[in-house]
């Protein structure tokens, strides 16, 4: 008799108990424009709201998960492949997944959109549309001036191709716009997807 109400209040529980969705947002635009920042401020306030959030920050990933993989184009595809793989997992288990990372090719971009697509777990895209201009006055890596100096090549949207988003979710201009005002974009974004 005992094991039965217990069952009978386990099972409540769990009808009572609300179902998170998990998203992945991709944040793709120039180096230096604003992604990995507008990612973590996002972060912080989503777990302050309670959110299970992840953010996969390129650098990080290039470390740990594809530290053998060059710049080339197929190596580029690896990579985000990779990523987009890892993010999907974790959306579908009910994680908010902020991705911060250039991915510069429209093909690949589009086959993580269709492997989320497949395993139905939602997936948005945002353009963080930062002019080169100002990318390069941030350099926050250094990277603009190396390779004005001719220390580095192959920097993406300087002398690498970066294929813009034609179609993105959310567009955001952070030269026009503060750190927690993109956030609030991408916030308002996941709200009325309803993915919060």
């Amino acid at each position: 008799m005992r094991a039965a109400r217990l069952m009978a209040v386990d099972q409540e529980n769990e009808m009572s108990t609300p179902t998170t969705t998990g998203a992945t947002v991709w944040l793709t635009g120039l180096p230096s424009a604003g992604k990995t920042t507008i990612a973590y401020a996002l972060a912080e306030r989503l777990r302050g709201e309670g959110r299970r959030v992840e953010v996969l920050d390129g650098d990080e990933i290039r470390e740990f998960l594809s530290s053998g993989l060059g710049f080339s184009r197929e190596d580029r595809h690896t990579n985000v492949q990779r990523i987009g793989f890892v993010s999907e997992l974790l959306a579908s288990h009910g994680v908010t997944v902020l991705v911060p990372v250039i991915a510069p090719y429209g093909d690949s971009r589009e086959a993580v959109r269709k492997r989320h697509q497949r395993e139905g777990t939602p997936y948005l895209e945002v353009h963080v549309a930062t002019p080169v201009e100002v990318c390069s006055e941030r350099d926050v890596k250094g990277l603009y001036a190396k390779q004005a100096a001719g220390e580095l090549s192959g920097l993406t949207g300087v002398d690498d191709p970066y294929e813009a988003p034609a179609d993105p979710d959310l567009r955001i201009e952070t030269h026009r716009n503060s750190v927690q005002e993109s956030a609030a974009e991408v916030r308002l974004l996941l709200s009325e997807r309803g993915l919060l």
